[in-house]
């Protein structure tokens, strides 16, 4: 059994910063060539499995033992913000096991379809198109974090969710402050803030409807009973911040990205039938929600290793979407490999809602960035462009950019 991790007696800590945006952090190299397992500490001292592996991951994610309820006293925590909120109420969906996630999924299903996304690709190309419109009026350079890449989903969100955009300072900040800290004290804070505000637009919304994913759990699930008022805050939350925050970095890190790769730049600006497979090989290199955790309900035998109850299981994507078992050169952007197998959104029961909102953002935003700004560059050193730390979704803080 051995064999399978690393070195069961010196764990890896977890999370740890990635030296460079688009890599793995090179703390894990060990765990990526000792196979499908490792071990790893956390903040804590509590030791957990850490998956690597592709196939391994692909049938944990599918596993009905593996539970994702944060609010169970021994649920993984990776920094002590998360420690510091995860119990102190449920996160819908993300946080919740069958059957209770099986409901919620079922209602909100309809809502990201990829009928729905692909209806909102006309309006999401306005969106786009009026933010560089207003990019290239103010001439270069510009930051394209919170110029581009930053609206361009909250605008989306809040249309499909019926969130006032005028509102986007406040909930950004909160969500910045739910998801990066520092301290326990603002996770926590800017969860009550969010909540205050979803509550009070929820109210609103019971007399004076509009139209949106907020306004239909509102009128179908709420006024019926089906939901209680919480429920529908909880819901509200996870859309809003994950509706914005993910394609976001994605934006901003897929850009840096491509611009350090003008082989590949080139590639796709002679021809633009690759921005799909460009996008998919960009989710699976840019593996920007790395860390997916579980606890193990029952004992669980997997490669000849057993997990056992009460373990603590965190999959790093952006190491399972490196295997070389299925993907060639792994560490290459090449948009011509297969890379539609990858985990960016997760698997099995848990796998991201909005994946096809996401991949119609994404093709839409980059797509229409290079092509109205045919000379983009970075317009500072890529070594001294700041991005995230590992201890939260991956992503640039600031992208200098110029034309």
């Amino acid at each position: 059994m051995t064999d399978l991790i690393t070195d069961p007696t010196q764990p890896v800590a977890f999370p740890q910063d990635r030296t460079c945006p688009y890599h793995p952090p090179t703390g894990y190299d060990p765990l990526r060539a000792g196979g499908p397992l490792g071990r790893v500490t956390l903040y804590d001292g509590r030791t957990a499995w850490l998956v690597t592996g592709h196939a391994v991951a692909r049938e944990l994610l599918a596993d009905p033992r593996l539970s994702t309820d944060r609010t169970r006293q021994e649920f993984p925590a990776p920094t002590p913000r998360f420690a510091a909120a995860q119990r102190q109420r449920k996160t819908a969906l993300l946080g919740v096991d069958d059957p209770e996630h099986r409901v919620q999924r079922r209602m909100m299903i309809p809502s990201f379809t990829l009928k729905r996304a692909a209806a909102l690709r006309p309006r999401i190309q306005r969106i786009v198109d009026t933010l560089l419109d207003e990019l290239t009026a103010q001439g270069p350079p510009a930051e394209l974090v919170r110029s581009f890449a930053l609206p361009v989903p909250s605008m989306v969100i809040c249309e499909l969710l019926g969130v006032p955009y005028a509102d986007h300072d406040f909930f950004e900040e909160q969500s910045r402050r739910l998801l990066r800290g520092p301290a326990p004290e603002d996770t926590l804070q800017a969860r009550d803030r969010l909540e205050e505000y979803l509550g009070d637009l929820i109210d609103r919304k019971r007399t004076r409807p509009g139209e949106g994913v907020l306004d239909e759990l509102v009128k179908e699930r709420l006024s019926e009973g089906e939901l209680d008022r919480q429920d529908v805050v909880s819901l509200a939350i996870i859309l809003l911040v994950a509706g914005h925050e993910t394609t976001a970095n994605m934006i901003s890190l897929g850009t840096y990205t491509l611009l350090q790769h003008p082989e590949r730049l080139a590639e796709l600006r002679a021809d633009p039938a690759l921005l799909p497979a460009a996008v998919e090989e960009l989710m699976r290199m840019l593996s920007i929600a790395d860390g997916l955790l579980r606890l193990a309900d029952e004992d669980i035998t997997v490669a000849g290793t057993t997990i056992r109850a009460g373990d603590a299981v965190i999959f790093s994507t952006s190491v399972i979407n490196r295997d070389e078992d299925l993907y060639e050169a792994p560490d290459t952007l090449d948009f011509h490999r297969p890379a539609r197998h990858h985990v960016a959104f997760g698997f099995g029961i848990h796998q991201c809602l909005g994946q096809n909102l996401a991949r119609a953002e994404m093709e839409i935003a980059l797509g229409s960035l290079l092509r109205r700004l045919p000379t983009l560059r970075l317009a500072a050193p890529a070594q001294e462009i700041p991005f995230k730390p590992g201890d939260t979704i991956q992503g640039m803080l600031e992208l200098p950019v110029t034309w």
